[in-house]
């Protein structure tokens, strides 16, 4: 199962060695923040994955994705649906308007499949990031928690000995090369199967006039 967000902020504070709640380095609020920052991070390069059926308006070949919250980005449009194999159509979006770059448009109220994804949810509820990946967010989080702590001990006396801000800027060092590698890594997997899954092979619209005239 899934990490949730507390439980992810527990892990941070054991790899940072702070866990004296008599005496923390970070406040709650502060690793937070920090997590956040990986998990939106994380997102981006490994989003949530989403299929939305949404309805034309006859005579238009624009949709409305107002509803589409967190939205990263639109993969793929299917219309008209249910198809083998499916019909991908060209499509371009502006501000929350999706145009679908077809010659004619749906002449009825038709359904659209809109392939999409979002960013992952973690609260401390639930998690939609995947349980085998939370070691990534977790040090992402670590590694944004200690340089930021790195940053403020600089021109700070150091009550844990000279060498605390050296060590902490080693471990937020370690930590940010695996947290950037992994998201490359993962990253590319990505991408391989949204294109896998979202090609298409259907001509533009400037295609289809070329064909036409």
């Amino acid at each position: 199962m899934a990490a949730n967000i507390t439980e992810i902020k527990d892990d941070v504070r054991k790899d940072l060695h702070d866990e004296d709640a008599a005496a923390f380095r970070w406040t709650d609020a502060v690793l937070l923040r920090h997590i956040e920052r990986a998990a939106l991070e994380y997102s981006q390069h490994a989003p949530r994955e989403q299929k939305t059926t949404l309805t034309t308006v006859a005579g238009s070949r624009d949709l409305s994705i107002s509803t589409l919250t967190d939205r990263i980005d639109i993969e793929a449009v299917e219309w008209p649906t249910l198809e083998f194999p499916p019909r991908r159509v060209g499509f371009s979006i502006w501000e929350n308007t999706l145009t679908m770059d077809v010659v004619a448009a749906p002449n009825a109220v038709e359904n659209v499949f809109v392939y999409w994804t979002k960013v992952h949810t973690l609260s401390s509820l639930s998690s939609t990031i995947p349980a085998a990946d939370d070691d990534i967010v977790c040090a992402g989080g670590a590694a944004y928690a200690a340089l930021d702590w790195t940053s403020f001990a600089t021109n700070k006396i150091n009550t844990g000995g000279e060498d605390v801000w050296g060590r902490y800027k080693a471990f937020a060092d370690e930590r940010l090369r695996y947290f950037v590698s992994e998201l490359k890594r993962i990253g590319r997997l990505n991408s391989v199967r949204q294109r896998r899954l979202y090609s298409t092979d259907a001509p533009s619209i400037f295609e289809q006039q070329r064909v036409k005239y």
